[in-house]
């Protein structure tokens, strides 16, 4: 088995809804910077991948057909907020079984304001489990759906190792120092502890307007390719996928009667643990991490359950700077979903870029030095989530 390699990497900056180009253009202008960063052009690609949430069936060839027209599959994605890195998943495996040298993965999104919600409402939610469970344990359901449940999933650590809300805050306020650096995020405007303590409250005591992030649009794309292609094409090999791995629910999600779990606490920490096996290394060795903080409070329970720090030291953790640079692990340098955006389908190639820039020694202002090795963790409710191993090679 070959393994897959990252040849190129493409983004468009994120916007707010309504300011952004349609869901194709942003996905071709990505595709075409991956492409022209691996140094191919579209006929050299034998497989496509596009991930998003919200659109219509064959959105994907809509945008891939901007780019050639070659009659290449095109595997259409939606799995949630984890769409782009399940996208990365299947495109990965594609390369490491021999089943194509050389794929693009694409993801897009052109998202409404406001909260999300549900679209088809004439059948049975998938989130229904979820909102039996979220009713059951915090109540709370006027609040939107994301809201209640990560919401309630800080709630649930601060009753159970007394985490206080300043700890939430302050992983918002380093998002922001580190998406200052970051000319592709949204929101680059620095904030302090006390900025978002005194945001606007959504739910007095547990969460303010700060500690979730923004509904987004924008693309975001990456190039695999196999070793034996890259060497008779000469493309660039120096970024490698050392391991990978996907996990959805199982039934401690909703037996546990706990929020962290329902929001995919055990679906990131055994995730993470499957990778740190398959790669032989373990959290301790990584430079630099991108994960899935939609909220502020999942990024704090993410350190715990990606194997950061140990369960209940999230708070010491951050109190010590060991997620930011100059410490311990640097967390979503690139400002991360709470201030680069969160455009569903395009996060997971989003946190590819951002790493893939870490490993290549070329992410400027936010590099963090000597990063040869990096973790990507995306989340999706309902649910699945992907944990990624990049290493220099």
């Amino acid at each position: 088995m070959s393994k897959a390699f990252v040849a190129g990497v493409g983004m468009v900056p994120f916007a707010k809804p309504g300011a952004s180009l349609p869901y194709n253009e942003m996905g071709a202008a990505a595709g075409r910077l991956a492409l022209a960063d691996a140094g191919i052009g579209f006929d050299a690609l034998q497989q496509a991948y596009v991930g998003y949430v919200y659109g219509d069936s064959t959105s994907g060839q809509k945008a891939v057909y901007a780019l050639g027209m070659t009659g290449i599959p095109v595997f259409n994605v939606n799995n949630n907020c984890s769409t782009g890195s399940t996208a990365l998943f299947l495109a990965r495996q594609a390369i490491e079984s021999g089943a194509a040298d050389c794929v693009l993965v694409l993801g897009f999104e052109q998202m409404k304001p406001g909260a999300l919600g549900t679209v088809f409402d004439d059948r049975p939610s998938p989130f229904e489990d979820f909102d039996r469970a979220a009713e059951a344990l915090v109540g709370m359901p006027d609040l939107p759906l994301a809201l209640r449940y990560f919401g309630g999933a800080g709630l649930s650590h601060m009753q159970k190792y007394g985490t206080p809300l300043e700890a939430f805050a302050s992983v918002r306020a380093k998002a922001s120092r580190h998406a200052a650096r970051n000319p592709l995020a949204l929101l680059r405007r620095e904030l302090t502890v006390d900025d978002v303590m005194h945001a606007p409250v959504l739910w007095p005591g547990v969460l303010t307007r700060l500690m979730a992030c923004p509904p987004t649009c924008g693309a975001a794309a990456a190039v695999l390719v196999s070793e034996r292609f890259a060497r008779t094409r000469g493309l660039r090999a120096d970024v490698c996928i050392a391991a990978q791995a996907m996990t959805t629910d199982r039934p401690d999600t909703f037996d546990s009667q706990d929020m962290m779990k329902l929001v995919g606490y055990g679906m990131s920490q055994t995730a993470a643990q499957l990778v740190y096996e398959q790669a032989g290394i373990g959290p301790e060795d990584l430079d630099v991490v991108e994960l899935h903080d939609c909220f502020a409070q999942n990024e704090l329970i993410s350190y715990e359950a990606l194997g950061l720090c140990a369960e209940g030291e999230a708070a010491a953790f951050i109190a010590r700077g060991d997620n930011t640079y100059g410490g311990k692990t640097v967390t979503n340098p690139s400002g991360g979903l709470l201030s680069k955006g969160h455009p569903l389908g395009a996060t997971g190639l989003a946190q590819c870029f951002e790493l893939t820039q870490q490993l290549r020694g070329q992410a400027e202002q936010r590099q963090v030095p000597g990063a040869r090795v990096a973790l990507q963790h995306n989340l999706g409710l309902g649910g699945a989530c992907v944990v990624t191993l990049y290493q220099q090679v």
